[in-house]
């Protein structure tokens, strides 16, 4: 939409000014600011941490965030939680592979983003800061005069249908499918959507939420200084505000419950920012593929577009990988996915198309997780398929995108997942039933 502004390149420290000569012209916090404004400094990590972590933004707005009503309990969103331990009554663990139809809320009415909600699984808690969240969305309207921000994590947000306006303090996104937004701890922001949507067909989409850090790049190694997602290709908003009296409610996820607060200005009221804690969003299509060009499978590693590590080196609380169109050439391989057990936990998301590895079932809106070291792999057909394949180049996957988010924790199922949502499919598990012996002695 042309007229979305961006700015360009993962991390960088970025300044914008919706009016000229409004940032400081030396410091952050001058005595008096420029137009009669507020200077205000948002955190993503603590003040001490190394300077490639560190992360921070200067915002100078028309009045400082502090200014409203106390908070109170806000009891619509009922279906959302953050603490993921064994005995909590909202957790169903299980180790079985699981899959489900196309995800729809549909007791949640005429909802927006907030309150369409869902959490389907998740470790850890947010409390401690360690640990994920998966949620999905699924909204019929706009958030009008309502905004959002999260106390307990960042938001990697996948839409899979119908596209979002995501208005943030720092500016504006254009999230359409097959496009990922990221809206880190903190930031206000409201949803509203870009085209008509009802209960038959509502903005839908999944969410990651970590606790824990923030997602960054993955070192490319061996691979070199260029592939997968390139720096340039994510963007950031620039300054856009409003200065309006009128009355907004700000909802607030904090310890997994929501609290509410009202004010008599837009929460939107900055005028110009400067640092490199900003949300930003990424075109799918844009990741540069990387595959063998001999033999055999490579690690899924290969297709994570953004990590978000733990404090062991290569092991995250959750990659986000994608299985866009890509060629496949090599020679003398079974070219789908191996069968493996992962000391990771895989949960997959179809955004459209025909996953390859899958022969049916796995739907565009559905989802599927194979937990830490349960076996899983192609269904008997794809195995039989794949198996006797004349190996010619071929390109798999046109008009199909699917998404990982894999993290190094256990992941436990909610309640509604397993037992209340009626889209869990209750004959995955024959998949593979019909894998047959070949064994020839």
């Amino acid at each position: 939409m042309s007229d979305f502004k961006y700015n360009n390149g993962f991390g960088n420290h970025f300044e914008s000014e919706a009016i000229p000569q409004t940032l400081p012209s030396r410091g952050n916090a001058p005595q008096k600011v420029a137009r009669g404004l507020y200077a205000e400094q948002i955190s993503g990590t603590a003040f001490t941490a190394p300077r490639s972590k560190n992360q921070r933004s200067w915002l100078y707005r028309i009045r400082p965030s502090v200014n409203h009503q106390p908070f109170k309990p806000y009891e619509s969103a009922k279906r959302v939680i953050s603490s993921f331990h064994p005995f909590s009554p909202n957790i169903v663990p299980t180790p079985q592979q699981l899959r489900w139809d196309p995800l729809n809320v549909s007791d949640a009415g005429d909802v927006d983003f907030v309150d369409g909600l869902t959490t389907l699984a998740g470790a850890g808690d947010s409390q401690t800061k360690n640990g994920l969240a998966i949620h999905i969305y699924c909204a019929t309207k706009s958030m009008e005069k309502r905004a959002f921000y999260n106390s307990d994590g960042d938001m990697l947000i996948v839409p899979q249908q119908v596209a979002l306006i995501i208005k943030t303090e720092f500016g504006r996104l254009h999230v359409p499918p097959l496009h990922i937004a990221v809206v880190q701890r903190g930031l206000k922001f409201k949803v509203d959507l870009a085209e008509p949507a009802d209960a038959t067909r509502p903005a839908r989409g999944f969410i990651c939420e970590t606790f824990k850090g923030h997602f960054e790049l993955p070192d490319l190694g061996p691979i070199g200084a260029n592939g997968l997602a390139n720096p340039k290709d994510f963007e950031y908003p620039v300054a856009a505000f409003e200065d309006t009296n009128e009355d907004w409610t700000v909802i607030n996820k904090f310890m997994g419950s929501f609290y509410t607060f009202q004010q008599d200005h837009s929460p939107f009221d900055v005028v110009a920012f400067s640092g490199n804690y900003v949300p930003y969003r990424y075109d799918l299509l844009k990741f540069n593929t990387i595959g063998s060009i001999s033999y055999d499978h490579p690690d899924p590693s290969i297709f994570t577009v953004l990590t978000c590590p733990t404090d062991s080196p290569g092991t995250a609380v959750c990659d986000f990988v994608i299985f866009p169109p890509r060629w496949l050439v090599a020679e003398d391989t079974f070219r789908p996915p191996y069968f493996h057990r992962n000391c990771m936990s895989e949960f997959m998301g179809n955004i459209c198309g025909v996953y390859d590895a899958k022969a049916e079932g796995f739907l565009p809106g559905g989802a599927s997780l194979h937990n830490m070291n349960s076996a899983h792999g192609p269904d008997a057909e794809t195995f039989e398929k794949a198996s006797n394949a004349q190996l010619k180049p071929a390109k798999v996957g046109e008009g199909s995108m699917s998404f990982m988010f894999e993290s190094a924790y256990q992941l436990a199922t909610t309640k509604w997942a397993i037992e209340e949502s009626g889209k869990l499919q209750q004959d995955y598990w024959k998949a593979w039933s019909g894998l047959k012996k070949h064994f020839s002695g």
